[in-house]
């Protein structure tokens, strides 16, 4: 907030805006489930009407423009790991949709600005990914056994456990996005951002407990409809394009988002 060339405006995104600026970055929408199912109808509108409008400033502009699109786009996949290739496997009327859909419109615009407008477009699809300055009740797996077991609190295990997921530390997804933008306009994307190394959950409730020398048990919930068994990002395209694969690992990153929680938390 200090640096003179940094200015903060507060601006609905389903609004037009009107701005000067030398490249945009389209990272509107939340996207922990418990925030996005609040408000679906506002989710979708935020992916569809948001790129419309900053897509048309990226027009006026004459401008580069990068859509922070999502793992979600694969929905439940059938292939592991998912390649760009691979379509998805995403149920269009479940409580997932209004993002996992939201955001396959969001590229689909963004593909036929490019073929319409020529447009310097980038496309990246980002999985889990976590660390400091997270929200404490964000919702998603890493905040949320972190909080747990530092307050000694139950940790909440959604089904049984075994379904695996990938987590990149923020620093990694940065580089990836910055090194993405800085393309040549004929690449154009999409390219999958997230670390490839998989663990299941029950195995980072166990890492984080340790980790914080928690006292906390596991508690078992329902699987929510629609949640995905299995995620791991295939990074080959970004390795050869972007030169990109992530460097810290799970352990080091939790550290530290362990540490940004502790500061964060009244008696910790």
């Amino acid at each position: 907030m200090d640096n003179h060339y940094f200015e903060v405006l507060r601006h609905d995104i389903n609004d037009p805006i009107s701005v000067e600026v030398d490249e945009i970055y389209n990272l509107a929408c939340p996207a922990s489930p418990i925030y996005y199912q609040r408000d679906p109808v506002q989710t979708t509108k935020t992916s569809v009407m948001g790129a419309i409008n900053v897509l048309d400033l990226a027009k006026r502009l004459d401008v580069k423009i990068l859509q922070a699109s999502t793992s979600e786009v694969y929905g439940d996949p059938e292939l592991h790991p998912q390649p760009e290739t691979y379509r998805g496997n995403v149920n269009p009327v479940g409580p997932r949709a209004c993002y996992d859909e939201g955001k396959r419109c969001a590229e689909t615009l963004f593909f036929d600005y490019k073929r319409q407008y020529d447009l310097d477009i980038k496309i990246i699809r980002i999985f889990n990914t976590y660390g400091p300055k997270m929200h404490p009740k964000d919702g998603r797996v890493v905040s949320n056994f972190i909080v747990q077991a530092l307050n000694d609190d139950d940790i909440t295990i959604y089904g049984n456990g075994t379904q695996t997921r990938c987590f990149c530390y923020v620093d990694d997804l940065v580089d990836g996005i910055i090194n993405m933008m800085n393309k040549p306009r004929d690449f154009n994307g999409p390219v999958n951002l997230g670390n490839p190394e998989e663990y299941r959950i029950l195995d980072l409730a166990s890492k984080i407990m340790q980790l914080t020398n928690s006292n906390s048990e596991l508690v078992y919930k329902p699987l929510p409809e629609d949640d995905p068994v299995k995620r791991k990002p295939d990074i080959d395209l970004a390795k050869k394009e972007l030169g990109w694969e992530p460097k810290v690992s799970l352990e080091e990153g939790l550290k530290k988002t362990i540490s940004y929680f502790k500061e964060l938390l009244p008696g910790k």
